[in-house]
């Protein structure tokens, strides 16, 4: 498993400013968790979603190929992370 964090920047109110993945080993998204501006919270896991977040159909790229886009700051984080985020955002 490898756990994402992408910066996404820009002034939209109704789309997400960090996506959180917890990707398998051929990067296909399994979970997901966004944060909006607002601080409202989606995700996404299986066939279950809150809000408007959904997986990714495709394959996620690897975080140079994501990088070569200024407007988004990808990260490696760790399961931890993750978690705590899945957690408020189920929560929420």
């Amino acid at each position: 498993m490898k756990y994402l964090k992408v910066k996404w920047l820009h002034d939209f109110d109704d789309e997400p400013v960090l996506l959180y993945s917890e990707l398998t080993d051929d990067r296909s998204e399994l979970r997901k968790v966004e944060v909006f501006p607002n601080g409202d919270f989606g995700y996404a896991y299986d066939d279950k979603f809150k809000g408007t977040t959904q997986l990714s159909d495709t394959t996620i790229p690897l975080e140079d190929e994501i990088a070569e886009d200024p407007q988004f700051v990808p990260e490696v984080i760790t399961k931890a992370e993750f978690e705590e985020m899945w957690v408020k955002a189920t929560a929420a």
